[in-house]
């Protein structure tokens, strides 16, 4: 027999419930404006604050707001503080000049699920335990040595992509379908190895997640309510995925570990020395998991690791090297489908340099100073992490205005890359722009020009993710020209991001590819 509560009653009592806590809370969380001087923002709401003035996309909200309210703003997001920066001289005021100070990180209900309660680098807070993790994978997985050893795996993962769109020829083809597959494929060999059989679940598991995140969660807007998380249905979600996901990391760590256990029986006669550096790697060497697994028995760790540390690390950097190279490649192409004449100018260089070679090397890439460009003016047209966030640790000041400890600080690093007032013709795609300006992805100098962030929170992976965007595009430049399927204008491609983590686009590209004969 069903049950049913009266709504009247029991819901109505929990919504008033809800509500009176809301507006204590608020009427709390008024004081410490009137007490010092936060920056200006417009008009607030009872309760809600500015949600209201946001869509799914706020980092154009805020350009809107920021020509208002000026380059630093406070916003009220529930009961939560954000302090919204949209100046190269104030970004750098935060990410530079202060770094340690705005160095922490606001998680969300989504990202401590699925990255093991900010056990990763992206969300962790700022302290010991960060620092150590992200040297560990600086030294050992990201670093410029480690990401050119993974040159053989790039390269062999864009060739098969190649030969897909080679038996394709002619035909319609999802263009973005295909780099993600390959990005990811690169990503899971290089982390894992040889031993990643549910690379593609794990791909569906993480574009859930981020989906899930997109969206405003009332639970994230007021934090200090927790039982706001038992009435969201994204917690079960959730919670489903990361179970599903700590079966296939538990099932990956497993077998690295019993196949190190065989390798130490059948190398006997090694000294421990080459052996401690023999892993599951594509040659035999150590990939990402067998670097934890040893880092962890090594007993010279400061801060003591566990096993759900080394899945929030795994996934940070499958997630985040699958998502950020192909949503680059994505985007430079319909870039470069919309803009003939720097197509035409790419593939000249590239095809003057290879010379009808199909193969390119890793070596060869530095030659490719044109196509460098295209990359940065794809990346400043289409930031990836649109909103570069930070939260304050105590209590500080920038630019005059009083700045409360836990606020949240977002550098709208999307305004700052169409700001008429550092680029000219900001609208439009000139690579040009680049040549001999002296801006680069390491986020030290030019602010208004941070795609992979800046200061001690910089994104660690960026070598790693333009190593493969750089690869990718010029051997798809190189070994076909490329167009629309028949009735569909480039003029009207929808050229709006998602929102999310990442902003990749938000329609799928569909192309024609032609194999090009020298």
């Amino acid at each position: 027999m069903d049950l049913h509560i009266p709504f009247n009653f029991t819901t109505s009592a929990i919504f008033l419930s809800l509500v009176f806590l809301f507006i204590t809370k608020w009427k709390k969380s008024q004081t410490p404006s009137k007490l010092r001087k936060l920056p200006p923002g417009p008009k607030q709401l009872p309760i809600i604050g500015h949600l209201h003035l946001l869509s799914l996309l706020p980092h154009r909200d805020f350009k809107e707001l920021a020509k208002k309210h000026g380059p630093i703003m406070h916003l009220k997001l529930g009961e939560t503080s954000a302090i919204v920066i949209s100046s190269s001289e104030i970004a750098k005021e935060a990410l530079k000049t202060q770094d340690p100070t705005f160095a922490a990180r606001s998680g969300t209900m989504s990202s401590e699920i699925m990255w093991y309660n900010h056990t990763d680098i992206a969300f962790s807070p700022y302290n010991d335990y960060w620092k150590q993790m992200r040297k560990i994978c600086m030294l050992e997985f990201l670093s410029s040595k480690q990401v050119r050893s993974f040159a053989s795996i790039r390269s062999d993962e864009v060739l098969k992509l190649i030969k897909s769109i080679e038996s394709s020829a002619g035909k319609h083809i999802n263009f973005t379908e295909k780099i993600f597959l390959t990005t990811s494929s690169i990503s899971a060999r290089a982390a894992f190895g040889k031993i990643c059989k549910d690379k593609d679940i794990m791909v569906k598991l993480f574009q859930e997640s981020v989906s899930l995140a997109a969206g405003f969660e009332l639970a994230d807007l007021f934090p200090s309510f927790k039982i706001l998380r038992l009435f969201s249905s994204n917690n079960v979600k959730l919670w489903a995925m990361r179970r599903k996901l700590d079966t296939i990391l538990d099932e990956i760590i497993d077998e690295h570990k019993e196949n190190l256990v065989r390798m130490s029986q059948d190398n006997e006669g090694l000294d421990q020395a080459e052996l401690t550096r023999r892993g599951n790697g594509e040659f035999g060497n150590e990939d990402l998991v067998d670097v934890f697994l040893r880092v962890k028995e090594s007993g010279e760790l400061d801060v003591p690791i566990n096993y759900d540390n080394m899945k929030a690390i795994f996934s940070d950097v499958f997630a985040a090297g699958t998502n950020s190279s192909s949503s680059t490649v994505d985007w430079a192409m319909v870039e470069l489908i919309k803009n003939p004449r720097v197509m035409a100018k790419a593939q000249a260089e590239v095809r003057e340099i290879y010379k009808g070679r199909k193969i390119i090397d890793d070596s060869d890439l530095q030659k490719l100073k044109y196509l460098k460009m295209v990359i940065k003016e794809t990346l400043r047209m289409h930031t990836l992490v649109p909103l570069v966030p930070r939260a304050s640790r105590k209590d500080s000041e920038i630019n005059g205005y009083f700045i409360p400890a836990n606020a949240k600080v977002l550098v709208n690093a999307w305004e700052m890359c169409r700001d008429p007032k550092y680029w000219t013709n900001p609208e439009s795609f000139e690579p040009e722009r680049f040549e001999n300006n002296g801006m680069d992805f390491t986020g030290n100098s030019h602010f208004e020009y941070i795609p992979f962030g800046s200061g001690s929170r910089m994104c660690p992976g960026s070598t790693f993710a333009i190593a493969g965007v750089e690869l990718l595009l010029a051997q798809l430049l190189c070994n076909f020209n490329w167009k629309l399927p028949e009735g569909i204008d480039a003029d009207n491609l929808d050229m709006t991001e998602n929102s999310g983590i990442t902003a990749s686009r938000k329609e799928n590209l569909y192309v024609i590819a032609t194999p090009y004969d020298p």
